[in-house]
């Protein structure tokens, strides 16, 4: 483990208590050039998020009408109604994004799908960069500004699906995320760099609740009027899921 990860995982909180939780509820608000291009602008209505911790699983409700919610899993996709009745669904959803480009629409799915594996790897880093299969490595610092951010260049493994499969992060002097740069692959692979602010504590995890995240150029530097994703965060709990059921007997 890199000395840089460590220091990271500690500010953030410490590894030992994000342990203690398995699930985070929290209200977003999003938007964002991205789901517009996409042809599913996004409304300024607060949505219950739900991420599973040491799963790659998170659900969005409400999800395409008021009575439907979105269930997200790497190998699996669906939109249920309330009372468990499934709207749509996909399996081996990251296959349909095969020759997508940025102007490509997305169908409901798409949209779910984008919000789920994303909203789980902002919600559960940097703590995901422990769990197997991920690599992490100190890279050179960014500057920005008068700022130095040091930075940590993570391999995501297949069984984790996001963005893509290298990221890099950037911590500033107090060991907090300021930058997350990636490549959309589910929408033709533009560079993206978001910038993250305004911490808050919730349960002893430290977090952002506002994250931006832009276009970037070939030198790394943000497109400030080209504004992608746009994401506010509030009322965070952390606590434990429910166990699953016990087989009949």
């Amino acid at each position: 483990m890199p000395s840089l990860l460590e220091d990271v995982l500690e500010a953030h909180g410490g590894l030992d208590r994000w342990n203690r939780f398995t699930k985070l509820t929290a209200t977003v608000v999003s938007g964002g050039d991205l789901f517009v291009i996409k042809g599913t602008p996004q409304d300024p209505a607060p949505r219950r998020q739900t991420v599973w911790l040491h799963e790659e699983r998170t659900s969005l409700f409400p999800f395409g009408g008021a009575d439907r919610r979105s269930e997200f899993t790497p190998d699996h996709l669906r939109i249920v109604t309330t009372d468990g009745k499934t709207v749509a669904e996909r399996d081996n959803p990251r296959e349909s994004f095969a020759g997508h480009v940025l102007e490509t629409p997305w169908d409901a799915l798409d949209r779910a799908y984008f919000n789920g594996y994303a909203m789980w790897t902002y919600f559960t880093t940097p703590f995901l960069f422990t769990l197997p299969g991920f690599e992490v490595a100190e890279i050179a610092p960014w500057h920005e500004r008068d700022q130095v951010w040091r930075g940590l260049d993570v391999t995501f493994p297949p069984s984790n699906p996001s963005h893509s499969e290298h990221q890099q992060f950037y911590f500033g002097p107090d060991n907090l995320l300021r930058r997350h740069d990636y490549h959309v692959d589910v929408a033709g692979g533009f560079a993206a760099a978001q910038y993250v602010y305004d911490f808050i504590e919730a349960d002893g995890i430290r977090l952002p609740s506002a994250r931006r995240a832009f276009r970037r150029d070939s030198s790394g530097r943000a497109w400030p009027g080209l504004l992608m994703v746009a994401i506010d965060v509030k009322n965070v709990h952390f606590g434990q899921a429910p166990p699953p059921p016990s087989p009949p007997r």
